[in-house]
């Protein structure tokens, strides 16, 4: 009984290692996802500063637009989520 019991807990631990493993794996690419993303963010709002000091009107239009499709992928993201 006592060995049958200490495969069981092994063969659980094992499964929670590998867990962890594959875990760790997608936390390294989340982390590499959130670099990137934060380089891109300051490459979007210096595109964004250099079209409202260019022409104001024309890239309060496009903003518009970005603003309008933004909400739509929101709903379409919320509908996933639920």
């Amino acid at each position: 009984m006592v060995k049958e019991l200490f495969l069981f807990v092994s063969f659980i631990m094992i499964i929670y290692i590998d867990l962890m493993q594959k875990n760790n794996k997608y936390l390294k690419v989340i982390s590499k996802i959130e670099k990137i993303r934060s380089k891109n963010n300051v490459n979007w709002m210096d595109i964004l500063r250099l079209a409202f000091k260019l022409d104001p009107i024309a890239a309060s239009k496009i903003m518009k637009k970005i603003n309008h499709d933004d909400k739509e992928i929101t709903k379409l993201l919320s509908k996933l989520a639920e």
